[in-house]
């Protein structure tokens, strides 16, 4: 299952990942940590000490030899050139199982506290007027769109803070999205656009209250975004004393229970691979009319394979 944090930038959503992907594993649970926020902290957040490093290659600096790898023999797709954040797979691509035996997972998976990491690099100087973040965040778009996760086997992604998370198609690509607010009125300011968006593609949004001091704190979400409130987390000095680098204690009963929830929300899905599929066909089709076949000079409606089934059956296949 896959789980999305968004918010407003300082929500509290780095935190909330880091805490959510930590819980899972310690779990025994198959987990991948993916920072795809333009400010990356995910990796300290979930425990990188200081003076440490991520080693790791981001996946926004080798965008051309994961299309390489993921296109295999597809020959809707004949060359890196041709594919594009949102080429869904087809007969012949390579698809992923989770931390599996692939060059993808094999090159830019890190552990940090025990939590695979991968992270889409940070937006610097070079990219200043040429790119937008975007385009890396398109690394994580493709690993999403050829990925097979199974049963009890977790995907958690750090996203963009406010409305950028719907700059493309990638908010399709979750199984549930948890959006952290504070209860203020900034906070919750960016809820209903949330909602809207996620309501009108059949995306389960909810509402992860954070930095809740007291009943009148918890009675101001209620009052905002009604039953989309799953659940909260109140002050932490487990988490302000691992910001402080003291990794002494344990987490507060009240905020480790909300990770639970959190956590039975999620595996309360049912994985739609046909309504995955069909997302990530109507993005491409969106991207392709907007700005890709012009790009690639290319009518990249013709990458669709119609006869191409998402999901575990599709892994039994010779095609991937």
């Amino acid at each position: 299952m896959r789980a999305a944090f968004v918010g407003k930038g300082g929500s509290g959503k780095t935190t909330l990942s880091a805490l959510f992907a930590r819980h899972l594993a310690q779990s025994g649970a198959p987990v991948v940590a993916i920072d795809g926020d333009i400010n990356q902290h995910l990796a300290h957040t979930l425990g990188l000490q200081d003076g440490g490093s991520f080693t790791a290659p981001p996946l926004g600096t080798q965008v051309g030899e994961i299309k390489d790898y993921l296109r295999g023999t597809n020959p809707r797709i004949p060359s890196r050139e041709a594919m594009v954040k949102t080429t869904p797979p087809g007969r012949g691509s390579r698809l992923l199982r989770l931390l599996g035996d692939d060059p993808v997972h094999a090159r830019h998976v890190q552990p940090v506290s025990g939590v695979p990491l991968m992270v889409t690099g940070a937006f610097d100087e070079s990219d200043l007027g040429v790119a937008c973040y975007h385009s890396k965040l398109g690394a994580v778009e493709l690993y999403l769109n050829h990925l097979v996760d199974g049963p009890g086997e977790y995907v958690v992604v750090d996203m963009t803070a406010g409305a950028d998370a719907f700059a493309s198609g990638l908010f399709t690509r979750f199984d549930m999205t948890f959006l952290v607010a504070e209860p203020t009125r900034k906070g919750v300011s960016v809820y209903r656009q949330y909602r809207d968006h996620a309501a009108e593609f059949g995306i389960p949004l909810a509402v992860v209250g954070n930095k809740v001091q007291d009943e009148d704190d918890l009675l101001f979400l209620k009052e905002h975004v009604g039953d989309d409130l799953l659940a909260y987390c109140a002050h932490s000095s487990w988490v302000r004393a691992q910001e402080q680098g003291r990794g002494q204690g344990e987490l507060e009963p009240h905020n480790l229970h909300t990770l639970r929830q959190l956590r039975a929300a999620l595996d309360a899905r049912s994985k739609d691979w046909t309504a995955f599929q069909a997302h990530a066909v109507e993005f491409h089709l969106r991207n392709a009319a907007a700005w890709a076949n012009q790009a690639t000079g290319r009518n990249l409606a013709d990458q669709i394979d119609p006869e191409f089934r998402h999901g575990p059956a599709a892994l039994t296949t010779p095609a991937a």
